[in-house]
Parts: C-alpha cells; sequence; structure tokens
C-alpha cells in the first residue's frame, strides 16, 4: 500500500527484454534499508525488488516487468514511455506508524490517461487530461486521484476528461516538471470510489 507522495525521482539505468523485462533503477533511497521483495511504487506500479547493490556510488536496485502490466500501464507508449535514462517517480510502501499524507493507493494501475493541455496560471500547473471511458464514473470533483503515482486532488470533470493542479512543491519534488502535451500517464482511481460504484451496482 501507498500514499501517492512522492520520496524519490528515480532513473532508469538498464533495461534488460532477453527474459521477461527487467529494469536496473538508480535511486538515492539508503539500499541497505531496501530488502529483496520490498515493494516500490514506480510511477505509480507497484514493482518488486529482487535484487539491489552499489556501484561507483550510485544505488540500484533490479525489478521485473509482466506483460500484463506493461499492457496496462504507459510503460510501452512511444513519446512518454520508459527508456534509458528516464526519470521516474518512486514511493516506499507504507509502513505502520506512517503519516497517510495522500490517499490510499495500491499500486494497481487501472489504465493510461492522455495530457491535453498544460497550462500555468501564477506558481501553479493546471493540467487537463483525457482518461479512459470506462474509469470516467470513478472520477468526481474534489476527488483523489493516483496520476504517474501522485496523490492529486480533481478539480473538475467533463466525461472522460478532467483537470487537477499542480503546487510548486509537487512539481519541483515529482517528474511534473518535465511532462508536455501528449505525453501518457499512468492512472489509478481511489479504491473508495470503485467500492461506492460496486455497492451501488449491487442495489440495482
Amino acid at each position: 500500500m501507498f500514499t501517492g507522495i512522492i520520496s524519490d525521482i528515480g532513473k532508469i539505468l538498464a533495461i534488460d527484454e532477453s527474459k521477461e523485462l527487467e529494469l536496473t533503477i538508480g535511486c538515492n533511497y539508503d539500499i541497505d534499508r531496501i530488502s529483496i521483495g520490498a515493494s516500490i511504487a514506480h510511477d505509480g506500479i507497484c514493482l518488486t525488488v529482487i535484487e539491489k547493490g552499489l556501484s561507483n556510488l550510485q544505488r540500484w536496485y533490479k525489478v521485473n516487468v509482466s506483460n500484463e502490466t506493461k499492457n496496462c500501464t504507459k510503460i510501452k507508449e512511444r513519446n512518454s514511455g520508459w527508456d534509458l535514462g528516464s526519470p521516474i517517480n518512486l514511493e516506499r510502501s507504507l509502513k505502520v506508524g506512517d503519516e497517510l499524507g495522500g490517499h490510499i493507493v495500491t499500486g494497481h494501475v487501472d489504465g493510461v490517461a492522455k495530457i491535453t493541455k498544460i497550462e500555468d496560471i501564477g506558481e501553479s500547473t493546471r493540467i487537463c487530461f483525457l482518461g479512459p471511458t470506462e474509469l470516467a464514473q470513478f472520477i468526481a470533483k474534489k476527488g483523489s486521484i493516483a496520476l504517474n503515482g501522485t496523490s492529486l486532488t480533481i478539480n473538475s470533470t467533463s466525461g472522460p476528461e478532467f483537470e487537477v493542479n499542480l503546487i510548486p512543491h509537487t512539481k519541483k519534488n515529482t517528474t511534473w516538471d518535465s511532462v508536455n502535451r501528449g505525453d501518457f500517464i499512468n492512472i489509478e482511481i481511489d479504491p473508495l470510489a470503485r467500492y461506492v460504484a460496486r455497492l451501488n451496482e449491487l442495489r440495482i
């Protein structure tokens, strides 16, 4: 489980597709405190650490990515997918006693949204998205949503379209400062919205 509060910006150091997709991620985390088998969210995707190390002062760890994960996330997208050197939002899994600063995030991406507009308003930035039509019922004004692993509040919605606002702190401490119009973004809806929708289905 995660909170959507990004704690590091990682970097893809190596990609091995000889078997299943294996990624080597550079990070600033204390490697000694990362256990083999630990869960870390990568742009909102929960992946398991299978190896770790320190090379030339660079801290790194490896993860495997399944075909199912590739198919339902932005990993394979051409213009904003993961490649060598790509920066990635990282968050370690929530521990008992940690502050729940964002909202509950599972690390199971529901789909991909496309950035349709970016507009600076003062020091903040408004970003408009076109999300999957089938997820529109779960996206509500003032509700929470995880975009590339970042817990954000929805400003407005119109069908599958929705908007969020980024404050300077968020842009500075995540990869959001480098996104562009047309980029694809991993989206995970608020689990509470999913359960409410399911309850409504059962009532009918």
